[in-house]
């Protein structure tokens, strides 16, 4: 009988999948915003509450829809978009394991640090952790579960340890500084909000894996919503503490902010505790989202849209192919950009990651639109449909934050998704 995972281990995976990577080297990305960094965590903070919204009124819908966005927009929009969704979702994951495995890599550098400073050796432990939990997940459910809850224990407690410890030493005139970026502040804060977002991938992974939940119907919107609010709470607390603690001239340089504010607020001894915990935390990410790239070309193989060996699994109950893949994939994004410096590499990861999500979240709100017509039986009907315009509206100012660049290369693996899409019905439809 398939495993279940009830409302906490639900809301671990929301919190795990969110607070990793992002929180622990994003202030080092924020530095050259100023003021406008801290503006940019609230708007970002406040889009997730609107998309987990989003993601409770579609789970409240079709509870039992594995495969979250993808298996929304399917059922509202047709098997195309639906193909799109989930291609564009399933490009999204495998960014952010690679980026995950650099924020890992950056604070295994506290300790280690020839890690950071051989590019070669850098990227090669970012593999060993890539591939390191892939073997985690090809094990089953219950060794995941396990896995995200103690480690999503463990990073709350230290990332409110870093807040409550450092409120006193905040030097709020750094908050307060003019940003170093060129621009206008609409530029400013649209930028900020864009990179803040990443952190907040994952808010919709209790949806995707809804059919592994008890009483989805209830679980995977109350999950959501739980997850993103703490996590958003979490999040600004501790990112006020550590770009008021840090000049910003040493925190955009550095490749373990929170490790180096916690060694200005407590001494040398706290700078390895709070490293240990934000690779925990980044680790404990990672699981969670090997898992999730398994689930996505599951449901979508099951569907019909991609090969059905993606839809096998291993005596453990596993979709081993997909969360090979999806590894092998994460890996050679990871490889592609590892010469920059750890930073620059891991902030055009975590962007290329965020547009790739956003035309999934767009068209989960247009498919919330849909899904509600004709519907007398939902509760505060109008109300939702004015939550998917306005979780639409977030969603595309987000993207116009990305910037060219991360556009190009977005679009340029949606349209390889959609070729492969033509050609596989191409070769289905020969006689």
């Amino acid at each position: 009988m398939m495993r279940k995972l009830g409302l906490v281990s639900g809301t671990a995976l929301v919190i795990g999948n969110m607070i990793g990577s992002g929180i622990f080297l994003l202030p080092a990305s924020l530095a050259g915003f100023g003021k406008w960094g801290v503006v940019g965590w609230g708007c970002s903070a406040a889009g997730a509450m609107l998309l987990a919204g989003l993601f409770r009124s579609l789970a409240r819908i079709r509870p039992s829809s594995a495969g979250g966005p993808y298996a929304y927009v399917r059922e509202a929009l047709g098997e195309f978009t639906g193909f799109a969704v989930g291609w564009g979702y399933w490009v999204s994951i495998w960014c952010t394991n690679a980026a995950i495995a650099v924020a890992a890599v950056g604070y295994l550098g506290v300790f280690f640090p020839f890690l950071v400073e051989d590019s070669l050796l850098a990227a090669l432990t970012g593999l060993a952790l890539i591939w390191g939990f892939t073997a985690i997940n090809a094990l089953g459910l219950r060794e995941v579960a396990v896995v995200q809850s103690v480690t999503a224990v463990l990073k709350i407690l230290a990332l409110l340890f870093v807040a409550i410890v450092g409120l006193p030493h905040v030097s709020w005139a750094w908050l307060q500084m003019e940003p170093s970026v060129q621009g206008s502040v609409f530029n400013a804060v649209t930028a900020a909000t864009t990179l803040t977002l990443f952190a907040f991938l994952g808010m919709e992974s209790a949806a995707i894996a809804s059919h592994r939940l008890e009483d989805s119907g209830r679980n995977t919107g109350r999950a959501t919503v739980f997850g993103t609010g703490l996590t958003a709470v979490v999040y600004i607390l501790c990112s006020v503490v550590v770009m008021g603690v840090l000049p910003p001239e040493s925190l955009s340089s550095s490749t373990a902010p929170f490790a180096d504010a916690a060694e200005t607020i407590q001494g040398g001894a706290s700078r390895g505790f709070i490293a240990l915990a934000a690779i925990v935390a980044t680790l404990g990410a990672l699981n969670g989202w090997i898992l999730i790239q398994g689930q996505v070309p599951m449901a979508m193989a099951e569907d019909g849209v991609f090969p059905s060996l993606f839809s096998r699994c291993n005596r453990f109950g596993s979709p081993i192919l997909g969360i090979g893949l999806s590894s092998l994939l994460a890996s050679g994004v990871l490889l592609l950009r590892f010469s920059e410096s750890l930073v620059d590499t891991f902030t055009f990861m975590m962007t290329l990651s965020t547009l790739s999500a956003l035309l999934p979240y767009a068209l989960s709100a247009l498919s919330l639109v849909v899904l509600l017509r004709g519907r007398n039986d939902v509760v505060n009907r109008q109300v939702q449909q004015c939550l998917a315009v306005l979780a639409m509206v977030f969603c595309a100012w987000v993207i116009f934050g990305c910037g060219a660049e991360v556009v190009l290369y977005g679009f340029t693996l949606l349209v390889v998704g959609l070729v492969l899409f033509a050609l596989r019905r191409m070769i289905e439809r020969r006689p």
